[in-house]
């Protein structure tokens, strides 16, 4: 059952918590296989034919005047510029600025939206063939990540957090390449990278004290491009327009 579906959200939990008919579950469940496969179909071949990108992840509820929003435009202009695509969320805040950038600097601008109750429509930024839309945020999620050469983290909120350790995670466990994970803003992100040292890694041990090497912290447009430029020069690759 989809989201609006659901008339309110004890109806969401006692659906839950309802013991199913091997029928309803066939009908409901089962099936659901079938649109999962499909939205992974479309997206591996839409994303095949774009290329790999750069993300950029960050708040919806982000406002145009935002200084934050500012940045994250500058900063998508200036990747677009040096010759790499862009990814985003394709909804408004952050997102629309990552799309916008690009759009003005002529780069490639892909949109991976997702449908939900509140927030969230395309912004009108993203490459007209270049637009997909997602119902399941797992199946989105890959798309990010099997299609990304960098991942741009602007302040958000708790799907940003998300798509960030969603990134690290896979980065350290291996299952893909250390493509860059860069977080944008001194003043909002130093406190959590300050609590995952004091007391993820060094009071408790339950990471690596170099795992924080696979995050760079930086301020500026400048600095994000320079920390992409110096990735790919290490080894020896170009970015993939």
């Amino acid at each position: 059952m989809a989201f609006e579906d659901y008339n309110n959200e004890d109806d969401r939990i006692k659906d839950k918590l309802t013991q199913k008919t091997w029928n309803e579950i066939r009908t409901n469940d089962s099936w659901a296989i079938f649109k999962i496969m499909s939205e992974f179909v479309n997206g591996y071949e839409s994303m095949a034919r774009i290329g790999p990108c750069v993300s950029i992840f960050g708040s919806a509820r982000t406002k145009p005047e935002d200084p934050y929003y500012l940045l994250a435009e500058r900063i998508a202009y200036k990747i677009s510029k040096a010759g790499y695509g862009v990814i985003t969320g394709g909804g408004p805040g952050i997102m629309e600025a990552g799309n916008k950038g690009a759009h003005h600097g002529g780069g490639t601008s892909v949109g991976l939206n997702i449908e939900l109750p509140f927030e969230q429509h395309f912004n009108p930024y993203i490459d007209k063939d270049k637009n997909l839309n997602f119902d399941y945020f797992f199946v989105r999620k890959v798309m990010f990540v099997k299609y990304s050469q960098g991942f741009v983290v602007m302040p958000g909120g708790f799907g940003t957090l998300d798509e960030l350790f969603e990134a690290v995670t896979l980065i350290q466990t291996k299952k893909i390449g250390k493509f860059p994970i860069i977080l944008v803003g001194t003043s909002f992100w130093s406190g959590l990278l300050d609590w995952i040292k004091a007391t993820i890694i060094e009071k408790h041990h339950n990471a690596n004290p170099e795992d924080l090497n696979l995050i760079k912290l930086v301020d500026t447009e400048d600095e994000v491009v320079e920390v992409l430029d110096n990735f790919y020069k290490k080894y020896n690759l170009s970015p993939n327009f």
